[in-house]
């Protein structure tokens, strides 16, 4: 699971960062409002860890354009220990969850874990079907009309995200950072490379990986 800490409290950040790390999860860091928007917004991230008092824009305000934007990463809101205000606040604006501060990390991650449970009491199947595919990214495969085709390790993080959301167009800058993680430095020619293998594999599905010119790739019925 990939986790985006917003906290402008370094120590605490690095401490966050460093628990989940160890617990093999993907995560990036920010401690700004403005930036946490951006990098939340692009959909890749599985929970949020949000600090309310942030400089640039503040986390109550983070969450609610997230939230008005259709966004629906469950988010954790951190809070000084006595704001019940800001607690109430941001429960009513969407936070799935809070926890004041100061905190254990052993609570935390008690936290965190409950949140992983309902995002994966969504998906009860390990398998993610559309049309004629069913994907199963434990085994690394794609059955199509029951027959299976081997997928490497991105080709199938590629194609959960694209199956998850049948019709969203993705850019090359989501897909990237979705697929290699954020910040790291991938061309538009190995978003292609990916593409085309993908295109090949996928012949016979009831759904087509489709060029969105000048924005990125959509999956899309035939």
């Amino acid at each position: 699971m990939r986790v985006l800490i917003i906290e402008d409290e370094e120590r605490i950040s690095a401490a966050i960062a460093h628990t989940l790390k160890q617990k093999n999860y993907e995560v990036d860091c920010v401690e700004d409002g403005n930036d946490g928007l951006m990098l939340a917004e692009k959909g890749i991230y599985d929970i949020i860890i949000l600090d309310i008092m942030i400089p640039g824009k503040s986390g109550l305000e983070l969450l609610k354009e997230l939230r008005n934007r259709g966004i629906t990463t469950p988010v954790l809101l951190l809070t000084a220990l006595d704001s019940i205000t800001d607690r109430v606040s941001g429960l009513d604006l969407g936070a799935d969850d809070y926890l004041g501060k100061p905190f254990s990390m052993a609570e935390l991650m008690a936290r965190i874990k409950a949140l992983s449970r309902r995002i994966q009491s969504v998906y009860i199947s390990k398998e993610l079907c559309l049309g004629n595919m069913s994907l199963d990214a434990d085994s690394l495969s794609l059955n199509i009309d029951k027959e299976e085709i081997k997928l490497t390790y991105k080709e199938v993080q590629f194609m959960e995200m694209l199956m998850r959301r049948p019709g969203m167009v993705f850019t090359r800058e989501q897909i990237i950072d979705k697929v290699w993680g954020y910040d790291n430095t991938v061309t538009d020619n190995n978003i292609e490379i990916y593409i085309h293998y993908l295109r090949k594999k996928i012949g016979n599905a009831s759904h087509v990986i489709a060029t969105v010119r000048g924005i990125g790739y959509t999956l899309e019925a035939r």
